[in-house]
């Protein structure tokens, strides 16, 4: 059994280099083997957080006793990608953020040249995956697609899909998350301009209220920085919400084998609150392996919503204002019925969000096939 070990600095004791660099030590040695596939998801994500959001570390990242379990990775990039090429997305995104945080050498593009040729896009079978393979292998001049046309059908693929509001309007994590990516991978990270239409603008907003609803963190964050990546400003009670979740979070030691634990929520909370403009990563860092915990949270009303609309069969509606008072005496406790009336207010069009969270007229009718 893993024991808690509680250790207390004061955050501000360490230096705003100082902590980024604790914290990349601490998941490049201390939390997983290098060999574990769940290294490189954590270690992918953190880098890119930092790289995207230009806060370079060089008083930590490029120091050599920082930088050594790093070192060790870019300087054997060749065989791993060579031997495990089903990561090959995870490894060229460590290598490409690791040299333009400073890292010595310039293997990024001779390592995207060699997946290419390799041919390993074309072993992808989602639309999302090759749209990450692109934008990596971009960031050193090479388009994997066969053509422009090919490349151009892949973009309008993905916009298509974003701009389908009525899939956001029901919860959906997996569509969510792909939501957010499509605009993390078009934009280049907040790099280039895409400009949204309205139905895709609708997209983000209702599947943050679905976020906000269910007190989800992980996903919210991840779409407000998509949404600000997009031109967008998320509510501020959206945001509000994040900071005091993120403040909220324990960075702490911890013994015995790395259980699953909420890093990710960490790392995407503390990057919408860098995309916001506001300092970020303010958690000291103890020494040797850490976990970082969210603080408990109540169950949200998005659950019960539904729960109650589906049990309202054909009496339920569409129409907000006639469903209020039901869905609102249906909820667990005030709290919900508060944080209900929060998200209606934060919603730019909360009206249609729920006619078709409302899921009316839906249901299919039986007919008849006509005989041959």
């Amino acid at each position: 059994m893993s024991n808690v070990i509680q250790l207390t600095f004061p955050a501000r004791s360490q230096g705003r280099a100082a902590r980024r660099a604790a914290l990349l030590d601490r998941f490049a040695t201390a939390r997983r083997s290098q060999e574990d596939v769940f290294w490189l998801k954590e270690n992918a994500e953190i880098l890119n957080i930092l790289e995207s959001t230009s806060q370079t570390v060089t008083s930590g990242l490029l120091q050599p006793g920082a930088r050594a379990p790093y070192e060790v990775i870019y300087d054997t990039l060749e065989k791993r990608i060579g031997f495990f090429p089903q990561y090959y997305r995870f490894y060229l995104s460590i290598c490409l953020d690791l040299e333009e945080l400073g890292m010595p050498g310039a293997k990024g593009e001779a390592l995207v040249d060699w997946a290419h040729a390799q041919g390993l896009v074309e072993a992808e079978l989602s639309d999302l995956q090759r749209a990450e393979a692109r934008r990596l292998m971009l960031r050193r001049g090479v388009d994997p697609s066969a053509n422009a046309a090919e490349s151009a059908d892949l973009t309008e693929r993905l916009l298509s899909f974003i701009a389908r509001p009525a899939t956001f309007m029901v919860p959906n994590k997996k569509a969510a998350y792909e939501l957010t990516h499509i605009l993390f991978y078009l934009s280049e990270y907040g790099r280039k301009f895409v400009q949204l239409t309205q139905r895709a603008q609708e997209s983000l907003n209702f599947a943050g209220t679905l976020a906000y609803l269910d007190l989800n963190a992980d996903l919210l964050a991840e779409i407000c920085v998509a949404m600000r990546y997009a031109g967008m400003t998320p509510p501020q009670a959206w945001e509000t919400w994040l900071d005091r979740e993120t403040s909220g979070t324990t960075v702490e030691g911890w013994e015995g084998a790395m259980a699953h634990d909420d890093y990710h929520e960490f790392l995407v909370s503390n990057w919408a609150m860098a995309t916001a403009g506001k300092e970020s990563f303010l958690h000291a860092v103890p020494e040797g392996r850490i976990a970082i915990h969210s603080r408990q949270r109540p169950v949200g009303p998005l659950r019960r919503m539904s729960q109650c609309l589906l049990e309202l069969d054909e009496a339920r509606s569409g129409d907000w204002s006639r469903m209020q008072d039901t869905i609102c005496a249906a909820l667990a406790d005030e709290d919900q019925i508060g944080h209900l009336a929060e998200a209606a207010r934060a919603c730019t069009d909360f009206e249609a969000f729920f006619a078709g969270f409302a899921r009316t007229g839906l249901t299919p009718t039986p007919r008849m096939r006509a005989q041959a």
